[in-house]
This record gives C-alpha cells, structure tokens and sequence, in this order.
C-alpha cells in the first residue's frame, strides 16, 4: 500500500506525466501548422509544475516517498523549477525555428521535449540506483527522437546514430558501475550504500572498480574530457532547438545525479572520485579551450565552451571534501558554488542559441561565426544579448559568468590545500585562452560588414523572453547574492537530511 506521502513527493511528476500524454492525445486534433494549441498547452502545464516546484523548494522540507526510492528536497525542488523554466525557454525560442522546417507536422517536439523533462525530474529525484537510472533512460531516449526529427535531414539522422551509439555504450558503463556497487553493498538504496561504505565491512577493491564505471557513465552525461566524442557532432547535426534542449537543462539533471551518487551515496570513497573528476576536469579544460579556438561554426564552438564549463563545475564538486574529511562548512560552499556555476550557465546557454535562432531562417541556419557578421548594424539589441553571454562564458566582469567562476576558485582556495590552490591557477590560465574565442564573436558582430542586410524579425514572446534572458545574465552578476544564498541553503539541507 502505497501512503499519502509518497503521491505527495511525486505530484509534479504526475502532473507532468499526465498532461505529456494529454498533449499528445489533444494534437491529434490542432490543425495549426504552428501547432498554437499544443504550444500554448505545453506551456501552461510547464508553468504549473515550475510554480509546484518552487513551493515545494520554498517549503524546505525533505520528503522520502515510495520505500525511500524518491526524495523530495530543497536542492532537488530548485534544479526541476530552474530546469522546467530552461524547457519552456528553449521552446519558445525554438516554436519559429521548428515550425519553419517542418518539425511542427506533428505535435511530437512538445511531447518528446515533457518526457525528457519527467527523465531529467526522476534523475534529479531518485534516491535509489535504478530509479536514478531510469530517469537517464527516458531523458536519452527522447533526447535521440528529437534529435532525429528532422527525418529528411541526413546531418541530423546521422548525430542521432552517433548521439545513440555512445550514449548506449556510457549507459552501459554506468549500470555495470552500479552493479558493482550493489553487489559490493547489498543495496541500490543511496543512503543504506552510504552507510555500507562508511562502516568499512565491504570489499574495498569491488567498490573502486565499480566508482570507475559509474565516474565514466557520468562524466558521458556532462560531456566532459574524454567521454566528450559525442558532444560537437550532436551539437553541430542536430537541429538548433533540439542542440538547446541537450545543452541547457539536461545540465542541471547531471549536476544533480553527481550529488546523489558521489556525495549522498559515495562520501566515503571521496578520495578515490575525487582524483578521477580531477583528470576529467583538467582535460576537459584544457582540450575544450584549444580546440574550440580552431572552429568556425559557432554551434560547434560552443559545443566544446560546454566541454570546459563542465570542467569548471567539477572543480567546485572536487573541493567540497579535504583530505577524506567532509567538513560542512567547506562541502557546502563547494557545493553550492558549483551549483551556482551550472545554473547561471544554463542561464547562458538559452540566451546565446536563442539568438543563433533567432538569426537562422528558412533554408539557412545561421551557423558560421561569419554570419554574425555586423549584427550590430542590423539589430543593436540582439547583439547586445549575444555580447553579454560571450563576456559571461568568458568570465568577463559584471557578468555572472565572472561571479560563477569567481565562486569556484574561491572554494578551491579557501581549501588550503596546494594541489587546489595549483588548479584554480590552471583554471584562470584557460579561461584567458578560453577568452580568445568568445571574444572572436564579438569582433565580428561589432566591427565586420555585414554580408546580410535583412532586418531581423521574431515574434513579440521570442523578444521578450531574450531580453529578459539577456538582462539576467547582467542583472544577476551585480546581484548574485540571492541566487548564491538560495544555492547554499538548498546544498546545506541536502548535506544535513
């Protein structure tokens, strides 16, 4: 018998799930090419379940639910809202786009787009290997349909197969990893492996062998060095929407599954993962910065800056244990700091392909860095937001992007420890690399002749969605102190529950 509390902690979930297939159902019957019905639907729904979840967040309590398989807390309730706000954006930026290539015959983008939502809200969620996994599934799963929806464009079939291939091999990797672990502790419960770990009474070897499987599978999921094949061919093949929704709010879904398998159920073992995320941090920072200088499509450049964000984010979840000893004041603001860090490049992330959408039109996608040429000339406002994500990609002041990057060096130095303090010195040496080509862009919207003199035209909630985007990207790093205090909180009760 399942209790009242249990339906309590899933009841955005339900929604969710109930009205994903409610849409699907109800475009059977819209007639709209732009399918206005099921768009407007979707996001209605969507702001119902950010709405639940922000109460749920605002409450502060933790609810375990379904024989402790589910958990509903502070720190989970915050990346669902934030995520569920990334999917409308990304829908709204994406509805001229799609409907423009014939992506709208059917009402499949909505549906598909509120499964990868529910994955990425059972991954955030779960409290139990299996139910972690999935949730990773079904974000997957719906991940490769949206990819391949342009069924008549062979580029994006083609980074669908690839997206596919690898992404079935990590999947591999990390139920094999979580095998090991099972049978090293008896149980799939993250809190009861925990408790195994601590007590010292499994096979040492066994557990390590299978963290090196689970470390892999994730970092398949971040994108980061040198499970990264997969991310500039998704990136550049698939359509720019589908390339938005893999590379925003998936973000937080991953972040979060790094929390509940490496520091609620894996503590013990911190100083064994820690080395591992720093190697992938490392490489992902130093091979992410090098190569994306030598692009010219924009959208595979940004593919690798994901590579080194992601980097970056490892570096604030290395610093949270110090010398095998968890300390609640330095894991939290480690923690909290790269929360931060995934949050506000999500944030980022939206408003730079809102205008790579925005810019690309019927039959031409606007991707080369070429093609931003003079935007200046041709729209101050839409060059304005890209500029200001760049400089926050870049790290450059008052953005946030400099106050996220600020917040993780912080938390390795405060550490003490010389091997952090060498990292952070490593990490602002690539992010001045990683400046080259960010500010590249910026060049060629502000000083390059434009070789289209078209006016830019997009419609009136595209506009203002980006330009509220873009002004948060600014707003929240002369006033970071909310967000970063919301962070802390929500990672304080994580630890402490």
């Amino acid at each position: 018998m399942i209790d009242k509390l249990s339906w309590i902690t899933v009841y955005p979930e339900i929604i969710l799930l109930v009205m994903a297939c409610v849409i699907a159902l109800a475009d059977l019957g819209v007639k709209s090419p732009r399918r206005t019905g099921t768009y407007l639907l979707t996001l209605l729904t969507l702001t119902v379940v950010t709405a639940l979840q922000a109460s749920y967040a605002s409450g502060g309590s933790t609810l375990y639910g379904f024989g402790n398989m589910v958990v509903s807390d502070p720190m989970g309730n915050w990346l669902k809202c934030f995520a569920t706000l990334a999917v409308m954006v990304t829908l709204v930026y994406g509805r001229p786009y799609a409907a423009d290539r014939g992506m709208l015959r059917g009402g499949e983008m909505f549906s598909l787009s509120m499964f990868a939502l529910l994955g990425m809200f059972v991954m955030i969620s779960g409290n139990n290997f299996l139910v972690i996994y999935m949730g990773l599934e079904l974000l997957t799963l719906s991940s490769y349909a949206l990819v391949a929806l342009r069924r008549d464009n062979a580029t994006a079939i083609e980074a669908a197969m690839k997206y596919f291939v690898l992404g079935a091999m990590a999947s591999g990797f990390l139920l094999y990893g979580m095998s090991m672990m099972y049978g090293a502790t008896g149980s799939l419960d993250v809190n009861t492996v925990f408790r195994a770990i601590r007590s010292g009474q499994v096979n040492y070897q066994v557990l390590v062998f299978g963290l090196v499987f689970v470390v892999a599978g994730l970092a398949f999921k971040l994108g980061v060095v040198p499970f990264h094949m997969w991310i500039p061919d998704v990136y550049q093949g698939a359509p720019t929407v589908v390339t938005l929704m893999i590379g925003g709010a998936p973000k937080l879904a991953a972040f979060a599954i790094i929390m509940r398998l490496l520091v609620e159920g894996m503590l013990p073992l911190a100083f064994d993962w820690q080395q591992m995320l720093m190697l992938l941090s490392v490489g992902s920072l130093l091979i992410g910065n090098l190569a994306a200088i030598a692009q010219t499509n924009i959208k595979r450049m940004l593919a690798f800056s994901t590579i080194s964000q992601m980097g970056f984010v490892l570096l604030g979840v290395i610093s949270g244990v110090i010398n095998g000893n968890a300390n609640l004041i330095s894991a939290a603001n480690a923690y909290s700091s790269a929360m931060f860090y995934v949050i506000t490049y999500v944030l980022t992330t939206l408003a730079s392909f809102g205008v790579i959408l925005l810019l690309a039109r019927e039959g031409f996608e606007s991707e080369e860095i070429a093609d931003f040429a003079g935007l200046n000339q041709r729209s101050p406002l839409y060059a304005a937001v890209m500029a200001i994500c760049l400089f926050s990609l870049a790290g450059i002041p008052p953005m946030v992007g400099f106050y996220a990057k600020l917040s993780v060096l912080q938390a390795l130095v405060v550490s003490g420890q010389v091997f952090h303090i060498g990292l952070a010195v490593f990490a602002v040496m690539m992010s001045l690399i990683g400046a080259f080509y960010y500010l590249r862009v910026v060049k060629v919207m502000y000083f390059d002749e434009p070789t289209i003199t078209a006016p830019i035209s997009a419609p009136l909630d595209v506009r203002a969605v980006l330009s509220i985007n873009g002004a948060l990207v600014l707003l929240l790093g002369l006033l970071p102190g909310g967000l970063m205090a919301l962070c802390a909180n929500a990672v304080v009760r994580m630890l402490t529950t």
